[in-house]
């Protein structure tokens, strides 16, 4: 198998955790299979869409439609087997993988249009959080750019070193994998010990009991 081809089944198969990741918010308000498929298929091809309508590529899934049946059968095994304590636990580590794949897959493809490096890492973050972000509007959750345990700015690390070196004319397996790995450790952390960036040590608004 060549790397085009592995590279293309695990384009796949990162849609597809994204998509069940959808698929969960969906059965966490018990909704009906119709709308675990739709959740499914929003947050597995949002982000690669908004990417490719900004950067002005034909959008990814309307000609291969493998991306579409693979949130299918995302929502169906969620569907199916459930959403138990272990497997949801399961799915945040193969989204952590998902996250740090997207980030740099994203960013090349704007490279590869021509985007300038700073565009670039901007595409790279939408391609792995804006489906996400869609998702948790669709289901009424707290959405990711508002949660303390760092996530997106993962990606924007990633996808940054990625462009970056890039730029500077690394080989790109070199600039991919330090992306790739960039991202992981620092989900990881998130995952494992909560990782967060300090906010804004202001009062803010005022507790309207106060």
């Amino acid at each position: 198998m060549d790397v085009t081809t592995t590279l293309s089944w695990l384009d796949l198969a990162a849609v597809a955790v994204f998509g069940a990741t959808g698929a969960l918010a969906a059965a966490r308000r018990r909704h009906d299979i119709v709308t675990f498929g739709f959740f499914a298929a929003v947050t597995g091809v949002g982000g690669g869409t908004l990417r490719d309508l900004l950067i002005g590529a034909p959008v990814f899934w309307i000609d291969r439609p493998g991306y579409l049946v693979a949130c299918s059968a995302a929502a169906l095994a969620v569907w199916v087997f459930g959403e138990g304590q272990g497997r949801l636990r399961v799915l945040l580590w193969l989204d952590a993988l998902g996250l740090s794949a997207y980030g740099i897959i994203g960013a090349a493809k704007a490279l590869s249009f021509g985007v300038p490096p700073a565009s670039a890492v901007v595409m790279g973050v939408l391609t792995a959080c804006f489906g996400g972000v869609i998702r948790d509007v669709l289901a009424h959750e707290p959405s990711v750019l508002l949660k303390r345990e760092i996530y997106v700015t993962c990606a924007l690390v990633g996808a940054s070193i990625y462009a970056g070196l890039w730029a500077l004319g690394v080989p790109g397996l070199v600039a991919g994998s330090s992306g790739f790995m960039a991202t992981l450790v620092l989900r990881s952390g998130a995952l494992v010990w909560n990782w967060s960036i300090p906010g804004f040590p202001g009062r803010g608004r005022p507790d309207p009991q106060d």
